[in-house]
């Protein structure tokens, strides 16, 4: 009889158990995290996402992910709502507007037109 205690086999993980370390910092926010960034409850930034107002897209587990700029937007969204008293659809197109107008102003910096004087001029 042998008093050496059973030797065990060194086996790998299968795929489905092995452990992912991130390497690089995560660009995607969850919904509790914007949530709790905004101050709005989950339920109100998921309403946020069915309307359009706030930009999201489903994970490999199915999961709401933002982007890193989600809880600004829905900063600005709840300014306008409750400053200017507009509905969410006039939301939706104040926004889209800003968007617009923000996109513009940096192709007229990148152009080096003043911007003291109308572009018509």
């Amino acid at each position: 009889m042998s008093t050496h205690p059973p030797t065990s086999r060194t086996t790998r993980p299968s795929p489905a158990a092995s452990v992912h370390y991130a390497l690089v910092p995560a660009r995607t926010l969850t919904l509790e995290t914007v949530a709790d960034r905004a101050g709005l409850h989950p339920e109100l930034v998921r309403r946020f996402v069915a309307l359009g107002l706030v930009d999201a897209r489903r994970d490999a587990a199915g999961r709401l992910v933002f982007p890193l700029t989600a809880p600004a937007t829905l900063a600005r969204v709840e300014r306008l709502r409750t400053g200017l008293c507009l509905n969410y659809a006039s939301i939706g197109l104040v926004l889209d507007l800003l968007d617009r107008i923000g996109r513009l102003e940096a192709a007229l910096r990148r152009s080096g037109a003043r911007s003291d004087q109308p572009p018509w001029t």
